[in-house]
């Protein structure tokens, strides 16, 4: 037999080309998880992540719905036992003076002129009509509030808890009438005896004057309005009537205090023009002086009138007949709102801790572990 042919070297490389070529590698698994995370769009990423929300607060559903419901219902009830708040209000207007546009009382203008002809007269207040801002310092001012509080005996008024309206007296404080505060009996005890005559003590049991004025401060508002050149005094108050009251008594107590002091102003130019009437020897200076206390003695009886003197009465004050506050369906909305989101809260930080492995002890939280068993049940 014959030997067989001899492979030539180029079928014996291409053979082993043939038999020794490895196969083409597929992806790894790696390439194919980025390969598909490529693929979603941030649009899906947005979707998914929605919907994991979704899910969270689909789950915690129950525990959401407890919350705003105990919320809502607490804050219903809790509205309906506060006390409802009326205000009244009056708008008042500066009064612009007779003889200046820019304001001036009676006589300033001559007041002015003279002043601008001679100099400034020493000892001469030219008087002014009452600006808008005089007028809100005057009704912040402690003095005008405090005269208010004593001339219309406002202390049981503003704290009627303490009144008794029977005996008409202050309540005895402590216990069965007996003060429980050791200090007080200490302050008596070593407190030296006075040796002028005993001056009537001030009752004991009343409330102090700082505590009506700054229980008068929350009640008595004063506002500005500087476009219409108007000013509002309103009053809050649980009882109509006496929120329009407290309202006059603040502009009464103005009026009086107002047209007083420029009664003692114009009291005091007139002594003053004739001291220096006495020592003026030029008739011209006479002359204008008699016509200066002509005007304080005009100032002085337009005081005394006191209606419209230094501001006038846009809108008096009336009792309301609906009530400011409390607004109880505004509080139940934003209760709401907010038992929402704490809610919310709640069952995303409930869904954390068990992504952690952390488990509340439920024998601690009856309201926990009887949401707990509900789970079970459903999951069952």
């Amino acid at each position: 037999m014959g030997d067989p042919p001899a492979r030539t070297p180029e079928d014996a490389g291409a053979g082993y080309r043939r038999d020794q070529q490895p196969s083409q590698p597929g992806p790894s698994p790696c390439q194919a998880e980025n390969a598909n995370f490529k693929d979603l769009t941030p649009y899906d990423e947005d979707e998914i992540n929605l919907l994991d929300l979704g899910r969270v607060i689909w789950k915690r559903r129950r525990l959401i719905g407890y919350i705003m419901a105990v919320a809502v219902v607490l804050t219903a009830v809790i509205s309906l036992f506060m006390t409802n708040i009326y205000q009244a209000k009056a708008v008042i207007m500066p009064v612009t003076a007779k003889g200046g546009t820019g304001g001036g009382g009676v006589g300033s203008g001559a007041l002015a002129a003279l002043a601008a002809q001679f100099g400034t007269l020493p000892g001469i207040a030219i008087p002014a009509s009452a600006s808008s801002s005089e007028i809100i310092n005057l009704l912040k001012s402690n003095i005008l509030r405090e005269r208010m509080i004593e001339q219309n005996q406002l202390l049981p008024v503003l704290f009627p808890e303490q009144w008794d309206k029977e005996r008409q007296a202050w309540k005895k404080g402590g216990f069965f009438g007996f003060n429980l505060n050791p200090l007080y009996y200490l302050s008596r005890a070593i407190s030296p005896t006075p040796s002028r005559p005993a001056v009537p003590k001030k009752d004991p049991d009343a409330p102090e004057m700082w505590d009506a004025l700054r229980t008068l401060d929350d009640i008595l508002k004063v506002t500005n309005n500087i476009k219409e050149n108007t000013i509002v005094i309103s009053a809050e108050f649980r009882d109509p009537e006496i929120a329009a009251r407290i309202v006059e008594y603040a502009l009464k107590t103005l009026t009086d205090y107002m047209s007083s002091e420029a009664k003692r102003v114009a009291a005091t130019n007139r002594v003053y023009l004739e001291q220096q009437l006495a020592t003026t020897l030029d008739p011209l200076i006479k002359q204008k002086t008699y016509n200066l206390i002509a005007e304080q003695i005009e100032l002085a009886m337009m005081s005394e009138v006191k209606e419209n003197f230094a501001f006038k009465v846009i809108d008096p004050p009336l009792a309301p007949d609906k009530k400011t506050k409390p607004k109880r369906l505004m509080m139940v909305v934003l209760s709401f709102v907010v038992a929402l989101f704490i809610g919310i809260f709640m069952a995303f930080f409930l869904e954390f801790l068990e992504k952690q492995n952390i488990h509340i002890d439920a024998g601690r939280w009856p309201l926990i572990r009887r949401l707990s068993g509900r789970k079970r049940r459903l999951l069952i």
